[in-house]
């Protein structure tokens, strides 16, 4: 049996740490070339997730634990609404809403008998970072039972649908160009 004499085996070595290196730098110049697009793709993603849960929740909003209207405040980028959104039984208070970019979501349990809201415990989440709204494109829309826009200040007691339109951008100054998502609800359990 002849095995790898001593220039053989140099010269494997050497071919497989070229091969290894060249593949090495191909596969970090791709993950550096393309590390925004997967960034973006992962905030749009986001975005799209947290907005499907929302609207979900706004379609089966109904009457507060504490007897309190559907849709408690509606703003061009703040909405606070009652739903049982964990389908425990007993309906949280839902508050989305814009700070610095990044809309969140804030869910309030009630308690004590009678039921209240204020000074319980909340759990905030984040639904969307890189959101770049600006008034001319406000967040949330407020339509009444006629398919009218209602105007700000909303009257809530009108609200029997919303819409949003949620522009996603994680650098304004760098392409690729600006994804819109859009959702709407019409609440069920008005009656």
């Amino acid at each position: 049996m002849r095995g790898f004499t001593l220039a053989e085996t140099i010269m494997v070595v050497a071919l497989t740490s070229v091969v290894g290196v060249a593949v090495m730098n191909m596969i970090t110049f791709f993950y550096t070339s393309n590390a925004y697009v997967f960034q973006q793709t992962t905030a749009v993603d986001s975005a799209h997730r947290g907005l499907e849960l929302t609207f979900k929740n706004l379609r089966e909003a109904s009457y507060g634990d504490d007897g309190s209207y559907p849709v408690e405040q509606g703003a061009t980028s703040t909405i606070t609404f009652y739903s049982d959104v964990d389908s425990d039984g007993p309906v949280e208070k839902v508050r989305i809403y814009l700070l610095n970019g990044t809309l969140y979501r804030v869910i309030i349990n009630s308690a004590g008998s009678p039921p209240s809201y204020a000074g319980q415990s909340q759990s905030t989440t984040t639904i969307a970072t890189s959101v770049r709204n600006t008034a001319s494109t406000p967040i949330f829309r407020y339509y009444d039972a006629n398919g009218v826009l209602l105007s700000t200040p909303v009257d809530t007691s009108k609200v029997t649908s919303i819409s949003t339109e949620l522009v996603v951008d994680l650098n304004p100054l760098k392409a690729p160009d600006i994804f819109t998502l859009r959702a709407s609800a019409t609440l069920r359990n008005l009656r």
